[in-house]
């Protein structure tokens, strides 16, 4: 259009949202259909790694996480399907209180 002025809006990545709530270090659970049991397994880990990676032609948020349960393989989740239990403590801060 001749004379107007088009502004375009920035997407966010996908789940940058919730990569910005979370941090390395932190508590994180995440559900996985068991089928033997017929209900939701929730699991735990410690998140290692938060990055954007590029996944079918988008830029995901991707969180490496440990599992603290058993299996000691580290897994790759879309951070937006992990839940924060506990924060880790920032020891920048911590030294600063003491």
């Amino acid at each position: 259009m001749h004379g107007s002025l088009h502004i375009m809006k920035e997407e966010n990545d996908f789940g940058t949202l919730s990569a910005e709530n979370l941090q390395i270090g932190d508590i994180v659970e995440w559900s996985r259909w068991d089928n033997k049991k017929n209900d939701w397994e929730v699991h735990y880990g410690i998140v290692l790694e938060v990055k954007n990676e590029l996944r079918g032609n988008r830029l995901v948020s991707v969180s490496k996480v440990i599992p603290i349960n058993g299996d000691q393989a580290e897994l790759d989740f879309f951070t937006m399907s992990l839940r924060l239990v506990s924060r880790s403590e920032d020891p920048v801060k911590e030294k600063k209180e003491v």
